[in-house]
């Protein structure tokens, strides 16, 4: 790792690495905010994710916190170091992967990597500039090779597809291991292989300390993050774990069928079962299990479904109700 790496003092495990207060970016006065008052922080080693809609204010947000966007007010600390009076400090202990294309197509794809890698301190810059050391070499090898782009990474940005240009840049931004690696959408354009193999590298990426702040459209990769914070019209409407999110938002319940519907819905109804028909028979579990529910009924059943719910099934609760 290079000197610039090094300089950074680490941040004890559990501390906050991240520190957000009153957050507030409005781009034109007058205008709606972007970002409106949001805070938040993330303790270090977490993976966190940041949700919502289009146009909610996470590209906004995580463009402060990168220090490629000025605050219009409000707070921001990576590290205990002031985005905008120490942006310089936060840089050196961030990794970015971009939501949009951020490639120089005059370039290779190793040469883009290359040249991040001395821009960033990774490696020491030599007047051979081709002639870059041996861990280097084995560490473009080792990336290239999570995403399958061994023969791709030397050729052209301009002759590459989008997906693989998406993977130049992943693969450039992992190059070294910041305190903290913002993933804004990160594996949008990628294959399915790719984004398993990339979230398996992702995994051993936080496991070894490195704090992981996801933005995604694909809410399935927010499962496994310790902390969720869902914003929407710059405003946070919900925040903690998935579990908790999940389980303030939306009960566990049962489907249900049976080939007799008249006799399951008077059943149903004799015993007192609070139901819906969507067109199954949807029965909310409120703490009970399902075993016991379905003991109960004596109508023989064709259809038997529990279903567990989702982040996906909160985010939607939450999004449903705030835009109707």
């Amino acid at each position: 790792m290079g000197e610039l790496t090094e300089r950074i003092a680490p941040v004890a495990p559990g501390a906050a690495i991240i520190e957000v207060e009153d957050l507030v970016k409005r781009y034109r006065k007058g205008k709606t905010n972007a970002v409106d008052g949001i805070s938040f922080s993330v303790r270090s080693g977490e993976f966190f994710a940041l949700l919502g809609p289009n146009g909610a204010g996470k590209t906004t947000t995580i463009s402060i916190l990168t220090t490629t966007l000025i605050p219009t007010s409000g707070r921001v600390r990576i590290g205990g170091n002031d985005v905008v009076t120490q942006a310089s400090s936060v840089r050196r202990q961030v990794g970015i992967i971009f939501q949009n294309p951020s490639l120089d197509m005059n370039l290779t794809g190793e040469e883009n990597v290359r040249f991040h890698a001395v821009l960033y301190g990774l490696y020491p810059y030599r007047p051979q500039f081709r002639l870059m050391p041996t861990a280097y070499r084995q560490q473009v090898r080792e990336l290239a090779a999570l995403l399958s782009i061994e023969a791709d990474i030397f050729r052209p940005i301009k002759v590459l597809s989008g997906g693989t240009r998406r993977k130049l840049e992943i693969i450039r931004s992992l190059m070294h291991r910041p305190a903290v690696l913002f993933l804004d959408e990160p594996t949008r354009g990628l294959d399915t292989n790719g984004r398993r193999n990339l979230w398996e590298y992702l995994r051993g990426v936080q496991a070894a300390g490195t704090t992981v702040f996801l933005t995604t459209h694909y809410l399935e990769e927010a499962e496994a993050a310790d902390s969720v914070c869902i914003i929407n019209r710059g405003r946070i409407v919900s925040f903690g774990p998935p579990s908790r999110i999940k389980a303030e938002l939306v009960s566990e319940h049962v489907l249900i069928d049976a080939d007799d519907r008249d006799r399951l819905r008077a059943e149903l109804v004799t015993r007192g079962v609070a139901f819906a028909e969507t067109p199954l028979f949807k029965i909310k579990l409120d703490g009970r299990s399902a075993h016991q529910l379905l003991k109960a009924i004596d109508t023989p059943l064709s259809v038997v479904a529990i279903h567990q719910p989702s982040l996906e099934d909160a985010y939607l609760s939450i999004i449903g109700k705030i835009d109707d």
